[in-house]
């Protein structure tokens, strides 16, 4: 149900934005005020690692065993278990000074993993290992960047970032365990929990490509705070009407946490549709 309605509704939009009447185009730095909203769908890759202990027999020195899981999630497995998606990215110009926020929320149901490595004490490869793999996860990322123009170029023009990302998370990981006979020998339960804020600076524009309405959107950001390090980068390729724009481009977000050695990446395609006013 919620696939369905999330296809409908971003085709709808589409379908929508075509139709819509031209309007004269405005010049965003002209000094008043100039916003924008962008709904759009982004479907991505979803990899990460994480440090656990194993349960059963400690290690030599008495402390308890640990194993590195590493794994995958595609569009493929996750869509058929998504239960809701909101998407949503907007900004604000008055001059060079400009304002941004863009929200990502998504909540999937169990979905099948594919483990890429599981690593046992001193990188040896764990006897008992991992045949199935579940994960469930809900999440939301939240940027707020301030921006100011510092390049306003005929064929280019670029802003200059600050701001903050929010991550919360609600995530488990779910391993079903068999020795080298294929006997069940136990199940783990890993969770990622937690809320992370962080600083970041960065730097968001666009490249235009002369005489058409063609245009390469794209944005770098960088920070820290409660997580080790975070980042985010898109780049795409967009068109430009006199209502707003429509752009398909590939995005990427990551995090590093401390914490179990947690690794996080998102990356893949993402469709939006750009309304100005």
């Amino acid at each position: 149900m919620g696939l369905k309605f999330s296809l409908l509704a971003g085709s709808t939009v589409v379908l929508v934005a075509i139709g819509l009447p031209a309007q004269a185009a405005t010049d965003p730095y002209d000094g008043s005020w100039h916003f924008s909203v962008t709904p759009y769908l982004w479907l991505p890759a979803m990899s990460g690692s994480v440090d656990t202990d194993t349960p059963g027999r400690p290690g030599p020195n008495g402390e308890p065993r640990q194993i590195k899981v590493s794994g995958d999630v595609n569009p493929d497995s996750y869509l058929s278990n998504l239960q809701m998606a909101f998407m949503l990215n907007a900004l604000a110009r008055k001059g060079p000074w400009s304002i941004g926020t863009d929200i990502i929320y998504t909540d999937f149901g169990d979905q099948d993993t594919k483990l890429r490595t599981i690593a046992g004490p001193e990188g040896r490869f764990s006897t008992e290992f991992a045949r199935n793999a579940k994960v469930d996860i809900s999440a939301t990322i939240w940027t707020l960047a301030g921006g100011y123009t510092v390049v306003r170029e005929p064929t280019w023009n670029m802003d200059l970032i600050g701001g903050f990302r929010y991550l919360t998370m609600d995530s488990s990981l779910n391993l079903s365990r068999q020795d080298t006979t294929g006997q069940y020998v136990g199940a783990r339960k890993v969770s990622m929990d937690g809320d992370a804020w962080d600083g970041i600076v960065g730097a968001r524009g666009q490249i235009l490509i002369r005489d058409t309405p063609w245009f390469v959107p794209y944005y770098a950001d960088i920070g820290t705070g409660s997580s080790n390090w975070t980042w985010q980068a898109m780049l795409g390729l967009g068109y430009h009407f006199n209502w707003g724009e429509a752009t398909l481009a590939w995005r990427a977000i990551g995090y590093e946490f401390d914490d179990d050695n947690v690794d996080l990446t998102l990356n893949g395609p993402a469709l939006g549709v750009t309304f100005n006013w």
